[in-house]
């Protein structure tokens, strides 16, 4: 990256994963204390919810988000277009939902699903209103505010989740604390944003007309994502019951904490940046090169040191209810070793690859998914885990070849770029193992061992090998520590 973008991508970053970091210990001490307090069923009704929210509101967005990010100048006209038909369209499909909740509830056989659907899926209109506000924010680099309103969302949404948990609210705390979260973000953006859909140029659908060739193409592969993504929870709470959802659900989302937190952080600000390089071919390579290498130094370990201690983690955080969820958790893990990869070349492909090939990819990938699916529902929760994982490294494998084919940087260069990262966190998964299966008493201390040992295995095989990415990841921290 060129020295002016290099360092605003930098400073981006790091505001992004600061506020990732608070916010992700701020919603892991909220899940631990409401994760204690209600009962796994009350999250797989949640599950069920945002399951079908997750599918609407990327239909919400249809990708012109996107295409407002990776324009040279939008124009007002160009927002004001973009968001009349985000609220439009969240109004229409606000009431579809709700009108639809008796059916959903009935065929999962969860009563409770037909009175929160309505308060539900308030998310959808309060995310609409303010996604013009984010989008600007994000072109002006302006990732600090925006990681500020990100945190104190979660905070206040946080804060009512746990009083509502301890009055006994049951499903109804999590319904709140989704609900509240957006409403608190939408009113934030609009109050520290000075844009205003004021009526000016011709009919709204002039713009709209201009970005949907891009912008369609990007709803189709985000919809096929979100709608495969979903999937699992969706089957899985018709053919289990609701508590065996809840364990599966709050693994992934567990997962997610870390890998999703980090991964959005980097996506947010990795897109507009490379879409600003993307004629430059040689620093659009070595961009993708660098971001792909320290992220996996940062996420690889995380990963791979959750996965390992698990067991204890489960024991010492949550308790004996949890526990079910570990096998499930301990697996998923191990997904969040190819998300990072996939996600950053798929920026890459946003960016250098057509809305077509974008979507051929997409569908590629999907029917891998299928094929895994329908091998691994008919057997067991634990089997579609595993499908999960594997499907992630297919993901991984078809995202970075077309990058490569769309950037020129070879497979054989980046797979360097990787491996000595990957070994030195394949040997700290071995030492938090091992420290693991010690007869270790009690097993809160034994979990801080584990912890302790694989930070300092981790840094100590730094300091030894001195691989790419860990120079690169100091020199990134001293920037930041300098500015």
């Amino acid at each position: 990256m060129a020295g002016e973008l290099k360092e605003r991508v930098a400073r981006g970053v790091a505001w992004s994963i600061a506020e990732k970091i608070g916010t992700t210990l701020l919603q892991t001490g909220v899940s631990i204390v409401v994760l204690r307090l209600l009962m796994p069923d009350d999250f797989g009704v949640v599950a069920i919810l945002t399951a079908f929210a997750a599918v609407a509101a990327t239909v919400v967005d249809s990708g012109f988000s996107q295409a407002l990010i990776r324009k040279a100048e939008p124009s007002d006209e160009d927002y004001r277009s973009v968001f009349l038909f985000n609220i439009g369209v969240s109004a229409v499909l606000y009431g579809l939902l709700a009108a639809l909740s008796p059916l959903v509830a009935e065929y999962y056989d969860m009563p409770v699903l037909e009175q929160v659907a309505p308060v539900f899926f308030l998310l959808l209109p309060a995310n609409a209103l303010c996604v013009i506000q984010h989008t600007i924010f994000t072109r002006r680099f302006r990732f600090a505010l925006l990681s500020k309103v990100t945190f104190a969302a979660s905070f206040v949404s946080g804060c009512a989740a746990v009083l509502l948990a301890l009055a006994g609210c049951g499903v109804w705390s999590l319904v709140a604390q989704r609900v509240l979260q957006m409403a608190v973000r939408a009113l934030l953006l609009w109050r520290l944003s000075d844009w205003r859909p004021r009526r000016r140029g011709g009919p709204a659908f002039v713009s709209l007309r201009e970005m949907a060739p891009f912008s369609f193409s990007l709803l189709a592969t985000d919809l096929i994502s979100a709608l495969y993504n979903k999937i699992p929870q969706l089957c899985i709470g018709k053919l289990w019951p609701a508590d065996t959802l809840g364990y599966f659900d709050q693994a992934l989302k567990l997962k997610d904490l870390p890998a999703t937190s980090v991964m959005t952080a980097v996506q947010g600000v990795t897109y507009p940046a490379f879409s600003k390089i993307a004629a430059d071919g040689r620093k659009f390579a070595e961009s993708f090169r660098q971001v792909t290498m320290v992220v996996a130094y940062a996420m690889f370990p995380v990963m791979l040191g959750l996965s390992a201690a698990a067991h204890d983690l489960f024991a010492v955080l949550l308790g004996e209810k949890w526990m079910p969820t570990v096998p499930y958790f301990e697996a998923v893990c191990l997904a969040g070793l190819f998300y990072p990869v996939a996600m950053v070349a798929y920026n890459v492909m946003k960016t250098g690859c057509s809305g077509r090939t974008i979507v051929r990819l997409e569908i590629f990938k999907k029917c891998i998914m299928t094929v895994i699916l329908v091998v691994t529902l008919p057997r067991s929760v634990q089997a579609v885990v595993w499908g999960l994982v594997l499907f992630a490294a297919c993901e991984m494998a078809v995202n970075v070849g077309a990058a490569l084919r769309a950037v020129p940087l070879s497979g054989w260069r980046l797979a360097r770029t990787l491996l000595p990262v990957a070994l030195i966190s394949g040997a700290m998964y071995g030492v938090v193992r091992a420290v693991a299966g010690a007869p270790i008493e009690p097993v809160g201390l034994r979990l801080l061992l584990e912890i302790a040992g694989g930070a300092g295995a981790y840094l100590l095989l730094s300091l030894l090998f001195r691989p790419e990415a860990f120079a690169e990841m100091l020199s990134i921290v001293r920037r930041q520590l300098r500015a």
